[in-house]
């Protein structure tokens, strides 16, 4: 048997790199295929990889704690004393054909396909395309006989020059890491100091033990990133609305009595979000996207309700797939699966893409309100406020209820007042008074 190098793969999201978390296996170990062997971190979420080969495992190829590209080698299997798996033959040099060539990823032969492997098939060729404004190269003049030549514009994408620009970044001091010498979104955040450096470093504690000093990556860099960039280019406007949710609570205790919801958790989360399922309806400009790129305003007709959860390595925004689909048991079983996930670190990228509307609830802190960031992609996100007994006027009497605030951020760019408005109105009537879903 052949020694083989299991190398880390791109676990579906394009991701570039990842930390190594936790080792599953140590050396002398006796692996099968698809067994899991090691956990790592991505900017998205902690993911199992199993391994592609069968055998003994003879040596971890990188640390726990360390960082690693895709493509590196990160651990030995094979037979004791076996020579490793010869590398195939490098193919004799031609000249770089007109298109471009996408080579493929494949797993040993008679081996399961993997998580960032494809089944084996021939190459793949992509016609060559037209160059768009932002990558036809930079006009170079050239400057006096003892100086090199001067980029006259730095190449970028639309959204990489407006987020620069909201950030106070000069394009052309910088050194592009993107494709075909453009300037990235990370080579922007890092200049404006948003973005950690590169290269990991060991939490640090100073002698005297006044700080400690870790190392922004993984799930909490990608967090950071992304709300720099919503909040940038974004203009966020924030409603609030404080209403009587006692109808509301009254609601969930008796569900928490029905026989369907036995095994099930019911908050008021969930009536939350079947309100804003419903709200949708009316104003579906609410569940929709600005493509930059494209200059058009994208109105989905499907929900992906993503739900905000703080876990200890950052914030991940996990979605319920097609939710307006959903009954309210589905719904409530999905919500319930969804947190736990996102609670114990287990959340996959795949959960946290092609998210279109998010709520996050902060009351469970005990907290009244906030403005939140939209999150990325999307153009609205709704916050729920600590449900609380406060004084309340019913009629002409002042009595006790259950009052709550409810906030809403969304994206002033395609959402005037009056949209955003009369969603947030809806959602408020329909948690106090849920029997008004009977309207929708």
């Amino acid at each position: 048997m052949a020694v083989n190098e299991f190398k880390l793969p791109d676990v579906g999201e394009g991701l570039t790199e990842a930390e190594i978390v936790a080792w599953r296996v140590k050396e002398g170990d006796v692996v099968a295929v698809n067994d899991i062997v090691v956990e790592i971190e991505t900017a998205k979420s902690i993911v199992e990889l199993p391994s592609p080969y069968a055998g003994h495992v003879l040596a971890l190829l990188v640390a726990e704690g360390d960082t690693v590209e895709v493509g590196t080698p990160i651990i030995r299997v094979g037979e004791p004393g076996a020579a490793p798996a010869a590398a195939p033959e490098a193919a004799p040099e031609v000249p770089a054909p007109a298109a471009e060539v996408i080579d493929t990823n494949v797993p040993p032969a008679g081996n399961a396909t993997l998580v960032g492997y494809g089944p084996k098939q021939r190459a793949l060729k992509r016609r060559a395309r037209k160059a768009t404004p932002d990558e036809v190269p930079a006009v170079v003049v050239p400057g006096p006989v003892d100086e090199p030549a001067r980029p006259l514009r730095a190449l970028a994408k639309p959204l990489v020059r407006r987020l620069a620009r909201d950030l106070g970044v000069d394009l052309t001091a910088l050194v592009p890491t993107g494709p075909k010498g453009t300037v990235s979104k990370e080579d922007v955040l890092a200049a404006a100091g948003s973005a950690a450096p590169t290269a990991p470093a060991p939490v640090a504690v100073d002698p005297a033990g006044r700080e400690t000093r870790e190392p922004i990556k993984g799930v909490r860099k990608n967090m950071a990133a992304a709300m720099v960039a919503s909040a940038s280019t974004a203009p966020h406007v924030t409603e609030w609305v404080t209403i009587d949710a006692t109808a509301t609570v009254d609601l969930v205790a008796r569900l928490r009595e029905r026989r369907e919801f036995a095994d099930t958790k019911v908050s008021p989360l969930l009536v939350v979000a079947r309100a804003c399922l419903l709200a949708m309806r009316r104003t579906p400009l609410v569940n929709s996207t600005w493509d930059e790129a494209a200059q058009e305003v994208v109105v989905k007709h499907y929900v992906n309700l993503g739900i905000a959860a703080a876990t200890p390595r950052g914030l991940v925004v996990p979605n319920v797939k097609d939710a307006h689909e959903l009954t309210l048991v589905e719904l409530a079983r999905a919500l319930e699966e969804l947190t736990a996930t996102a609670r114990e670190g287990r959340t996959q990228p795949a959960d946290m893409a092609g998210g279109s509307f998010t709520i996050t609830n902060v009351g469970v802190f005990g907290v009244d309100g906030g403005t939140p960031i939209i999150n990325p992609g999307e153009s609205a996100i709704l916050c729920l406020g600590a449900i609380k007994p406060q004084p309340w006027v019913v009629g002409d009497q002042v009595v006790p209820r259950q009052v709550m605030t409810l906030s809403l951020s969304f994206d002033h760019r395609h959402i005037d007042g009056a949209t955003g408005s009369q969603f947030l109105a809806d959602v408020a009537d329909l948690v106090s008074d849920p029997a008004t879903a009977l309207l929708f």
